[in-house]
């Protein structure tokens, strides 16, 4: 069974190795041995973690002569930008009724307020 495109971006990106190798990605293309450069594990294992990267469709690599540089596929994040905007956009909803009950609320108390004052005075 297959995960769906956005979860297995998701997954992709729940490995803060993977999201610091999309992050400097966004500076531009990469080859594996650049990409492992700052970290203190093998090739091997970088190139486990951009297998990972390109099977959700975050990478792709290329061939430029010898250099086999890794392309940032920045398409993809339009997918969870859509997503992420969708759910902020229903909880952006959500406040804006409860900001309008509680406005309610608070003209009703208001009101009841002065209208008390007004019979002790």
């Amino acid at each position: 069974m297959t995960a769906d495109p956005l979860s297995q971006v998701f997954a992709a990106l729940a490995d803060p190795t993977r999201r610091d190798m999309v992050a400097r990605l966004c500076a531009g293309d990469a080859t594996v041995g650049e990409l492992a450069a700052p970290y203190d594990v093998s090739l091997q294992a970088v190139s486990k973690h951009l297998k990972v990267l390109e099977g959700a469709g975050l990478v792709t690599r290329g061939r430029d002569a010898q250099r086999r540089p890794v392309h940032l596929e920045a398409e993809v994040f339009d997918l969870m930008t859509k997503w992420i905007e969708r759910y902020r956009r229903e909880a952006e909803a959500r406040y804006q009724r409860l900001d309008a009950v509680l406005a309610e609320l608070n003209d009703e108390t208001d009101g009841n307020d002065r209208s008390e004052q007004g019979e002790t005075a």
